[in-house]
């Protein structure tokens, strides 16, 4: 028998039901569908409406698809690990909520904060206890409500977020399948180009704090722009070269869903036609930690047993990182 790997043996989602299009938001802000569709390339957002609900009920509504889907019992579950930067509430943490709201009484939980490469980050930190033994079924949820944190005023901002949450379940594999190598880096360097800046300890939530908008995401775009294209491509060709795969090997790349022409660069230089990437950034946005999953979840009945799929993302901070795996199961069959 062969070493125990991690494999992803479900994928679950969720997107709110009240879609954002760039009409509606032209309304609200000086942009047009024609400038984003150009610059971004987003036609349509979903945006989590009602009172009370945050992150941890898009987590919840994707965990209840995971677990459907897959016929596990939620008491079987020993971890869950959530990747956010839009919190419910600072404690208890959002897995806390998510792994009570989904009846995994068995499972604790935890937080992980990377921005867009949470999921990346939470993904390989849950492998660990599947790879060393200590647990048989780990949930890792990607889950950020954008909606909460983004100023509607802000053209630069506003066009490019949207909400949702994707889920996927981690359990032991020895037939080689699973993760196979991860690159993963940070640099607080980043932080001045894309944050968040009140809120926290530095700069608690005052009425000053409040009116100079400080609890709104900053980013300045050609900065960011320029670091992401950089990063997440050099990571991609650096786990392609690492584990000697050719573009021929790879059936997808997985790519953090930021900006169309992000992905394009990244793929460019990985040597992939278009086709070999999941993009639905024109429909859900940049979800943050959720892009990742929900790629996954979008293209999951296009997916075989051993796929190789490489995973890339970038994030404030910055975080970056590259993931590459073979996929455990044919899209759509969940009898394990």
């Amino acid at each position: 028998m062969g070493k125990i790997t991690a494999a992803i043996t479900g994928v679950g989602a969720y997107l709110p039901e009240y879609i954002l299009d760039n009409f509606e938001l032209s309304k609200m802000v000086d942009t047009s569908d024609e400038w984003i569709m150009t610059r971004i390339g987003i036609k349509t957002r979903h945006i989590l409406k009602g009172e009370g609900l945050g992150t941890s009920y898009l987590g919840e509504r994707a965990v209840q698809d995971l677990l459907e889907k897959t016929g596990v019992d939620p008491l079987d579950i020993d971890l869950l690990i959530c990747a956010t930067v839009t919190p419910d509430m600072f404690f208890p943490s959002t897995a806390n909520l998510i792994c009570y709201k989904s009846g995994l009484k068995n499972a604790f939980g935890f937080d992980i904060s990377a921005a867009c490469s949470g999921f990346l980050f939470a993904l390989n930190t849950g492998a660990q206890f599947i790879m060393n033994g200590t647990y048989k079924k780990v949930i890792i949820v990607g889950a950020d409500k954008m909606s909460s944190i983004i100023d509607y005023e802000d053209r630069n901002t506003c066009p490019i977020f949207g909400d949702g949450a994707g889920a996927v379940l981690l359990e032991p594999n020895k037939e080689g399948l699973g993760i196979q190598d991860a690159i993963l880096h940070s640099d607080g360097g980043g932080a001045q180009h894309l944050y968040m800046k009140a809120g926290g300890s530095a700069y608690p939530s005052t009425i000053e704090t409040v009116t100079n908008k400080w609890h709104y995401v900053h980013q300045e775009g050609q900065a960011v722009f320029k670091a992401a294209v950089s990063n997440m491509a050099d990571v991609s060709v650096e786990i392609m070269e690492r584990n000697h795969l050719t573009p021929d090997d790879i059936r997808y790349l997985v790519p953090h869903q930021a900006n169309l022409r992000i992905i394009e660069a990244t793929a460019h230089r990985m040597g992939l036609p278009k086709e070999k990437c999941m993009i639905n950034i024109d429909k859900y946005g940049n979800t943050t930690a959720g892009t990742l999953p929900i790629c996954l979840w979008d293209y999951e009945s296009r997916l075989k047993k051993g796929d190789n799929l490489i995973l890339a993302t970038f994030g404030g901070g910055y975080t970056w990182g590259s993931t590459f795996l073979k996929w455990a199961y044919d899209g759509g069959d969940f009898s394990k």
